[in-house]
């Protein structure tokens, strides 16, 4: 049994990545019914916590049905990290994520973010402040390290594990890599085979598919895996990820149907967690990772993008699926 303090995930947990502008509510309420055993948030700004952004806070509502869950933030100042892990203990979620793991520059070059993984001593003093100022486990997202000639995640792991993290998840590229490139598993390997270890580590980067789920899983020796962009227009990977380690064999690819289903959900739960005009707004980013690879298919999506009435875009959904539907038969 996989555990981040009291929290029990099972045997090995997958879990999904805290992604900006993806990891809201309505996808995770998706990917929590196709089978993530524990999920995150959108990361979420200390400053802006702080200093009370409405967009910020949106971003701590959790809901019962989603647990176990973890709220992920992200700062570089000792004060307003202390002060947003009040503020985040207070919205109950099950662990307290710090992300020291994103790339992007105006994140990063302010010293948060990967941009700590410059400052090794300053990562251990804001995560040493916020494991002491909150009674929830607190765990830790990060990459391997700057760039290749300064990776330093088996330091890094060690160092954060003394100062009282639960769990670590490692993306297994460089600050400078960003998104590109090959994910580099044998590092987090390497954490994971460290005799000083004792917490649960994750493993994420690049799996996409359950027969890569299975075979990190065999040859890493990880507690469990992040999935991230592979759920983007697929939350059902979790259970393809998950009847693959059952049997063996692959389930057939989502029909049209339910393709079609998982768009209505993430549509409507939109609106109703967001208000109407900006859940039809954010939804259209997911249309075409639902319905990639699908011929004559942008026509439709062109209509998705620019039709702002929920009862239109529900309207085009019943298109796709009746159309697409007799593709199928034939």
């Amino acid at each position: 049994m996989v555990k981040i303090g009291p929290v029990e995930l099972g045997e090995f947990p997958l879990l999904l990545a805290p992604m900006e502008d993806v990891s809201d509510p309505p996808f995770r309420r998706l990917c929590k019914q196709y089978g993530a055993d524990m999920m995150y948030t959108e990361f979420i700004s200390a400053d802006g916590l702080v200093h009370d952004s409405d967009k910020s806070f949106q971003k701590l509502d959790i809901f019962d049905y989603e647990r176990p869950i973890g709220i992920q933030y992200f700062g570089g100042q000792l004060d307003s990290m202390i002060r947003a892990a009040h503020i985040v203990e207070a919205a109950n979620p099950d662990v307290i994520d710090i992300n020291y793991g994103c790339p992007v520059a105006k994140v990063a070059c302010k010293l948060a973010g990967a941009g700590l993984l410059q400052d090794v001593p300053k990562m251990i003093e804001l995560t040493a402040a916020v494991v002491k100022s909150t009674r929830k486990p607190v765990t830790v997202k990060t990459r391997l390290g700057w760039d290749e000639n300064s990776i330093n995640i088996v330091e890094v792991a060690e160092r954060l594990q003394d100062v009282g993290i639960q769990a670590l998840t490692i993306h297994a590229r460089t600050r400078k890599q960003m998104y590109k490139g090959m994910a580099d598993w044998t590092w987090i390997e390497k954490v994971k085979n460290n005799p000083r270890m004792t917490i649960p580590i994750f493993g994420n980067g690049d799996v996409d598919s359950p027969q890569r789920a299975l075979e990190y899983r065999n040859r890493f020796g990880v507690d469990g895996i992040m999935i991230g962009r592979a759920a983007i227009g697929s939350p059902w990977v979790f259970r393809q990820i998950k009847h693959y380690f059952a049997t063996g064999e692959l389930l057939p690819a989502p029909d049209i149907v339910e393709r079609v289903e998982a768009a209505r959900q993430h549509l409507l739960s939109g609106i109703e967690w967001k208000g109407v005009k900006l859940g039809v707004l954010e939804m259209r980013r997911h249309y075409a990772p639902y319905f990639q690879g699908m011929p004559g298919i942008k026509a439709y999506r062109s209509r998705l993008v620019t039709l702002s009435e929920p009862e239109e875009l529900l309207s085009v959904l019943d298109e796709i699926e009746s159309t697409y539907a007799e593709m199928e038969l034939v």
